[in-house]
C-alpha cells in the first residue's frame, strides 16, 4: 500500500482471493439452469432480484461469489456453505449503490439498514475482502452498466436517497482547528454511556497490551498504561509532570496520578470526554494531580513537562502536521524528557478517503503514517528515538473484546446511540481487527528522548524495568 492509497477498512473493496461454489435460487422452487461466467447457477423462472443482479455481482469478486447474498424478494445467490450472509433487506440497496458506485454507496446501505450481515462479522468481512476483484476502478466501465441496467429492470430509477443521519460531510480543509475539533466531536461525542458498552470499566480507547493468554481486558488496559509510564521513567522519577495529549476519557492520566505520583494535563477536543475524565479524576482520588482540558495541543504556549504520551491520538494529526506536532511537543518538553507515541500505522502510509466508510461514518480526516515515517519526524524534530515496538497482535485481540462487549449489550447500545452508529462501531471493529490479523495495519509505540547537550539520555541500559 503506497502513500497515495486509500483506506477501505469496511474490507468490502479489497484485493482477490478464492470462494466456493454457488447457487443462485428463487424460494424453494428451481425450474431452470443458468450459465454464469464464475460457476453453474439455477435460477427461477420468473426474473428475480438474484437472476437480474448475478451479472453484476459476478463482476465484483475475482473468482467465485465468496458470501450468501440473500435479497428482498426472497431470491438468493452464493454459496450455501459459506461463513455467512450479506442480506439485501430492501431494493433501496441498490440504489444508494447506483446513485454512488463503490464503497460510498454500499456504506450508505448498510448504515440505513437496507444491507445487513448475518453470521460471523469477522469471517464475512474476511470472505468479502479477499474474494473481492483487485482492482474494481479498471472493472468500471463493465460493471456500471450492469448495474444500471439491474436498476432499470428493478424499475429503481428515482432521486437519489439521503444519506444516512451519521454520515459526515468531506472537510476540504483538513486540520485546520476547527475541522479537527468537529472531526473528533464527529468520533467521540456518541455518548459516554455508548463508550462504556465497548470499552467497559478500563474506558480505554487504544490498543491494550495482554501479559498472558487469561489476561483480562481491563488487566490489560492498566498493563498498557504501566508499560507506557516505565517508557517515560515516570516510574524512576515520581512527581514528574505529564501531558496526555488526546487524553480521552482519563484513564492514563488517573493511572500515573495513582501509581506514580505524576502531575497530569490531559487535553482532548472531545466536550464529551472532558466532562466524564474530569468527573472519574475525582472518584479516583487524584484530582489534585489530573487537570483535564477541553484544548488543542496548539493552543499549549510555553508549558513545560517532564514527559509526553500521545496515545491514540497521531491518527488524527495527518501527514501535513506531523512534523507540526512533533515539533510543538519537543518545545513544550525540558531536557531529557521523552515522548511515547502510541498510534496505529500502516506500510507505506494510509489517509482514509472522503468515499470510504472510515472516512464518513468513522474517522473523518483520519491518516494512518509509516512507522520509519513517524521516526524521521521525531529525528527531524529534535528526538533521539531510542525504542520501537510493535503491539499489533494485541489491538486484534482488544478489537474482538470490544466486539463482544458490543455484542453483549447490542440492545442497549442501540437504546443509546440508535442501530445505525451500532452497525458502523461492530463493521469498523471487526474489519479493523482482520487489518491487524493480516498486517495490513499494525500500532507501533515509538519512544524519543530531548537529548541534552552533552549526550546524556537519561535512559536505562535495558528494558529490563519496562517489563
Amino acid at each position: 500500500m503506497d502513500s497515495n492509497t486509500e483506506i477501505s477498512a469496511s474490507g468490502v473493496f479489497k484485493r482477490g482471493g478464492s470462494a466456493d461454489s454457488t447457487a443462485v435460487e428463487d424460494g424453494p422452487r428451481v425450474e431452470l439452469a443458468y450459465a454464469s461466467p464464475k460457476c453453474e447457477r439455477r435460477l427461477a423462472a420468473s426474473d428475480s432480484a438474484a437472476k437480474i443482479l448475478a451479472p453484476f455481482v459476478d463482476l465484483l469478486f475475482s473468482t467465485a461469489v465468496p458470501v450468501r447474498f440473500v435479497f428482498w424478494d426472497g431470491s438468493s445467490l452464493g454459496p450455501l456453505d459459506g461463513p455467512g450472509t450479506v442480506r439485501v433487506v430492501s431494493p433501496e440497496a441498490i440504489r444508494r449503490i447506483a446513485w454512488a458506485p463503490g464503497e460510498l454507496g454500499v456504506s450508505r446501505a448498510f448504515v440505513a439498514g437496507d444491507l445487513e450481515i448475518e453470521g460471523d462479522t469477522f469471517a464475512v468481512l474476511r470472505a468479502l475482502q479477499d474474494g473481492t476483484s483487485r482492482d474494481l476502478r479498471r472493472l468500471g466501465i463493465r460493471i456500471l452498466p450492469k448495474l444500471a441496467g439491474a436498476v432499470r429492470q428493478l424499475n429503481l430509477l428515482g432521486r437519489p436517497p439521503r444519506p444516512p443521519q451519521e454520515e459526515i460531510r468531506p472537510s476540504w480543509r483538513p486540520h485546520s482547528l476547527n475541522q479537527d475539533a468537529r472531526a473528533i466531536s464527529h468520533h467521540y461525542d456518541v455518548g459516554n454511556d455508548f463508550y462504556r458498552l465497548i470499552l467497559g470499566p478500563s474506558m480505554a480507547y487504544s490498543c491494550a497490551r495482554f501479559v498472558g493468554d487469561s489476561s483480562s481486558l481491563e488487566g490489560a488496559q492498566e498493563d498498557k498504561h504501566e508499560l507506557v509510564c516505565r517508557k517515560l521513567g515516570l516510574d524512576s522519577r515520581p512527581g514528574s509532570r505529564l501531558l496526555d495529549v488526546g487524553c480521552g476519557w482519563g484513564s492514563m492520566a488517573i493511572h500515573a496520578a495513582r501509581e506514580h505520583d505524576a502531575h497530569v494535563v490531559g487535553i482532548t477536543l472531545s466536550q464529551e470526554q472532558v466532562a466524564l475524565a474530569r468527573q472519574r479524576v475525582a472518584a479516583a482520588g487524584v484530582a489534585d494531580r489530573v487537570e483535564i482540558r477541553l484544548q488543542d495541543y496548539r493552543r499549549l504556549g510555553n508549558e513545560r513537562f517532564d514527559a509526553v504520551s500521545s496515545i491514540g491520538m497521531f491518527e488524527h494529526v495527518g501527514a501535513s502536521r506531523a512534523s507540526e506536532y512533533f515539533d510543538a511537543l519537543f518545545r513544550l518538553l525540558n531536557v531529557g524528557g521523552r515522548l511515547l507515541n502510541h498510534a496505529i500505522s500502516s506500510p507505506g502510509g494510509s489517509r482514509i478517503g472522503h468515499r470510504t466508510f472510515i472516512g464518513r461514518y468513522v474517522f473523518p480526516d483520519g491518516e494512518l503514517i509509516d512507522v520509519g515515517d513517524v521516526v524521521l519526524a521525531l529525528e527531524r524534530a529534535g528526538f533521539e528515538v531510542r525504542d520501537v515496538e510493535s503491539l499489533r497482535e494485541h489491538y486484534s485481540r482488544t478489537l474482538h473484546a470490544w466486539v463482544e462487549n458490543l455484542r453483549q449489550h447490542w440492545g442497549e447500545a442501540v437504546d443509546s446511540v440508535g442501530a445505525g452508529r451500532v452497525r458502523i462501531w461492530n463493521a469498523y471493529m471487526a474489519a479493523s481487527a482482520n487489518g491487524f490479523d493480516d498486517g495490513g495495519l499494525a500500532v507501533h509505540q515509538v519512544l524519543g528522548v530531548k537529548p541534552s547537550g552533552g549526550g546524556q539520555s537519561g535512559m536505562p541500559a535495558t528494558r529490563r524495568s519496562w517489563n
